[in-house]
């Protein structure tokens, strides 16, 4: 494997304060996503820490937001986080304990469970919608508008299962 040249790694090699170069650009492209996803989350935790959520938790809450008056069985919430999460359902307990979501047998299939964002989550996420774009906009504020779609597409690409069986 050809190790990355010192210039084009400097940056990150600085910030984890690592001497040697990079195995292989794949290697350093790798550690500079988890180091910015790490970047990322801070921000954002910063917003909805205080609120007493986690990053977890406001996912759910914009999901049923999205989702409206019908709301959604716990499996579809599941399957659109952004993080995928094993403890669906204790996710959910944690929201229905501070009455920001409920949760009702479906009437057709009582083996289903209904989840609904309440109003008190409703006016929560209102209350952060500002403060979150403000993060959003932070942490993207480097790049153009160009090279947000060119990341855009990099991410895509990077998200597309290399064989069928990675699904």
């Amino acid at each position: 494997m050809e190790a990355t040249g010192p210039e084009s790694s400097s940056r990150l090699q600085a910030e984890i304060r690592q001497t040697r170069p990079f195995s292989s650009p794949a290697q350093e492209a790798l550690l500079g996503l988890m180091r910015t996803n790490d970047e990322v989350r801070r921000r954002i935790n910063l917003v909805v820490e205080p609120r007493d959520l986690s990053i977890q938790q406001y996912n759910v809450l914009r999901i049923l937001r999205g989702a409206g008056g019908p709301g959604l069985a716990t499996l579809d919430v599941a399957g659109r986080m952004i993080e995928r999460t094993p403890g669906i359902t204790r996710l959910m307990d944690k929201l229905e304990a501070k009455a920001l979501v409920e949760r009702k047998r479906g009437p057709a299939d009582r083996r289903q469970v209904m989840c609904f964002i309440t109003q008190a989550g409703l006016d929560l996420l209102a209350s952060l919608d500002e403060p979150m774009s403000q993060s959003v906009h932070d942490s993207m504020a480097g790049l153009t508008e160009l090279e947000l779609r060119e990341l855009i597409g990099l991410l895509d690409k990077l998200r597309t299962p290399v064989s069928p069986t990675e699904l």
